[in-house]
């Protein structure tokens, strides 16, 4: 059992909670509490390594158990040090270290999201969850949006990022993507001044929908991206809505059309 905050593999493990340099320099990220864990392992995406305590609850046991049994490697942590490592208020007794591997776009795509500026972290794992649940293929991001694997996109995201290729791209590639994958008028810059409503637009055809900070709206490299606005009505007055639950709506209007 380690028992010592100073170990190097606990050291290791508060890097990469705690420092995006770490995770992009290493190429590795942790993942924390069974849920994820577990949807991590059914997606085929296996951890280097498991940190546990005996605060873990039997499902968790069980899914440690598998671990084992593949030749993952475990190590015990005392329980009020494997607490201080994660980021969540409550620890659920397991940890991990998961390699990161830099995903694959698909060939074709039926539904692409695209994320302009969206920095917190809280926002964007909700967007990720929600674009997997419509059905979305692919998520590329501008490079100043919140660090995909930070642990709040993670928590927030919800496994979503095992099940959709998420990319923190520069512009210039997002723009290269969207030219060679999309005609211009199916790709959707969400505008709350003005253009058409969500229900005057095609989305039956293939599409892309970019998302903007609610705060500073559309950056002008987005803006370049086309010329075609969506917009949700809000007849209630308000300036604008969060950035997540636009996201939703937009979304869902893509599946109720498609339905």
């Amino acid at each position: 059992m380690i028992t010592s905050i100073h170990n190097p593999l606990l050291q290791r493990v508060r890097l990469l909670v705690s420092r995006p340099k770490e995770r992009r320099e290493e190429q590795a990220y942790v993942l924390e509490g069974v849920r994820l864990l577990e949807e991590a392992w059914a997606t085929s995406h296996q951890p280097e390594t498991v940190l546990y305590s005996n605060t873990l609850s039997s499902r968790g046991q069980e899914l440690l158990s598998r671990m084992q049994t593949a030749g993952i490697h475990v190590e015990e942590v005392q329980a009020s040090l494997l607490e201080r490592l994660g980021d969540t208020d409550t620890s659920q007794g397991i940890l991990a270290i998961l390699p990161y591997k830099t995903p694959t776009p698909p060939t074709t795509t039926k539904l692409a999201i695209i994320l302009d500026g969206i920095r917190d972290p809280g926002n964007l794992g909700t967007i990720l969850r929600t674009a997997c649940a419509a059905g979305a293929d692919l998520a590329l991001l501008s490079e100043d949006c919140a660090d995909l694997l930070s642990p709040k996109v993670l928590r927030s995201g919800m496994g979503a990022h095992f099940h959709i290729p998420a990319l923190s791209l520069p512009w210039e590639e997002i723009n290269t993507w969207c030219r060679t994958h999309l005609p211009a008028e199916s790709v959707y810059l969400s505008d709350v001044s003005g253009g058409h409503t969500l229900w005057q637009c095609n989305l039956r055809q293939p599409c892309a929908l970019i998302i903007c900070n609610e705060a500073s709206g559309a950056s002008p490299e987005a803006r370049s991206l086309t010329e075609e606005r969506i917009h949700i009505p809000m007849p209630g007055g308000f300036e604008s809505l969060n950035a997540s639950t636009a996201a939703a709506i937009l979304l869902f209007e893509v599946v109720r059309q498609r339905g």
